[in-house]
């Protein structure tokens, strides 16, 4: 999501300084590649940058190939074949071993559903969306209609198609991988023989950090940098505060019951109590415990949990397999941290392991393709 943020920032500046600009999306990956489908960069005519397609090989090219589709304002569909040698010789040597599909749009500023506002759809909310993109492989010199229709959260369906009949197929598959929260590749097969991107785009993850200590800075900026949307909880005036906290989007400064009533909630909140106050959090744990929130951290000993749970059963707090499931602590992945700044590294690591479900050991030892992201082709 942070990418998709900085290309519609960097977009906002490009439309009034009067630029055009492209949008280049990896659209299909066979094989291996820096960046998955869904890696976008946005071009403007003078050759500024704002995202990533690949490690940093490819853009030079792109850069020359969306200047073109700009200057032609047609959607341009691009191969890059990184196991072939002749992309050495091109300066594009990946080293890769895969082939990488990408679909370069001019971006129309007068279309109310260019790329970039169905994005700004997207990001503006706390909502699951599905984003349909369309192009032609067997014929890159067909139509190519590009992104072209989005699903959001509360049904709402927007876009450009003018086919009618594949626009009512496209929707009933954007609504399969709304179900699933699984993005897919498709391939429909007319007059034109096309493939469809249909990626499942989840919200910035939401991180509330209950405690406005000095350990809690370096913390907020990693996760700023990540793009992740931070809130700030304690119950001292004088240290929740936005000059200590510029980075964070809301701060709460209130007891425990009152704090709880200013938050919201989905599948990608988490919460880590660093507060170093034990009562403040004993009393929000309580509340917690019984919320679906996917990750409870809670910075300190072992035994400091343990005892905070005997008193909440004590006090006649039922509490179950599953909602201790979700509660870490310590917080944190095993690194050998060492100071706030490495402690907040850990957490990090451990919120982005949780929330994709891995299990955050050194990709060495992992058998398989890092890239097994649950995108499926058919």
């Amino acid at each position: 999501m942070k990418e998709i943020k900085d290309i519609i920032s960097a977009y906002a500046v490009a439309v009034k300084q009067g630029k055009q600009t492209a949008l280049a999306t990896v659209v299909l990956v066979e094989g291996s590649a820096y960046r998955r489908a869904g890696a976008r960069m946005l071009v403007t005519e003078d050759g500024h940058l704002t995202g990533a397609i690949s490690g940093g090989c490819l853009e030079g090219d792109a850069l020359r190939k969306a200047r073109l589709a700009m200057a032609q304002q047609q959607p341009m569909l691009v191969t890059y074949d990184t196991t072939d040698d002749d992309d050495a010789k091109l300066g594009v040597g990946l080293g890769c071993n895969g082939i990488i599909h990408i679909l370069i749009e001019p971006v129309h500023t007068k279309d109310a559903n260019n790329p970039i506002n169905l994005l700004q759809t997207i990001s503006g909310k706390r909502q699951n969306g599905v984003l349909v993109t369309l192009f032609s492989l067997k014929d890159k010199k067909a139509q190519q209609p590009g992104t072209c229709l989005l699903l959001t959260e509360d049904g709402r369906v927007t876009g450009s198609l003018d086919n009618v009949d594949l626009k009512d197929t496209l929707v009933n598959d954007a609504l399969d991988v709304h179900r699933t929260g699984q993005s897919t590749t498709k391939t429909y097969f007319g007059s034109v023989e096309y493939i469809c991107f249909i990626e499942h785009i989840k919200p910035a993850i939401s991180v509330i950090i209950v405690g406005a200590g000095n350990d809690a800075l370096p913390l907020t900026q990693m996760a700023n940098i990540l793009g992740w949307d931070v809130t700030i909880v304690d119950g001292r005036t004088n240290y929740a505060k936005a000059d200590r906290f510029p980075a964070a989007k809301q701060i709460i400064c209130a007891k425990p019951e009152q704090a709880l009533s200013q938050l919201s909630f989905d599948e990608r909140s988490v919460m880590v109590l660093m507060t170093h106050n034990y009562n403040y959090e004993i009393a929000l744990l309580r509340e917690l415990l019984p919320l679906s929130i996917p990750y409870i951290g809670i910075l300190g000993p072992k035994k400091k949990l343990e005892r905070m749970l005997g008193e909440l059963e004590d006090g006649g707090l039922k509490i179950t397999e599953k909602q201790l499931e979700k509660v870490y602590g310590p917080v944190g992945l095993d690194i050998g941290s060492e100071g706030s700044e490495e402690i907040a590294l850990s957490i990090i690591a451990e919120i982005k392991a949780v929330l994709s479900g891995r299990e955050g050991y050194s990709l060495k030892y992992k058998p398989v393709s890092i890239h097994i992201d649950g995108t499926k082709v058919s």
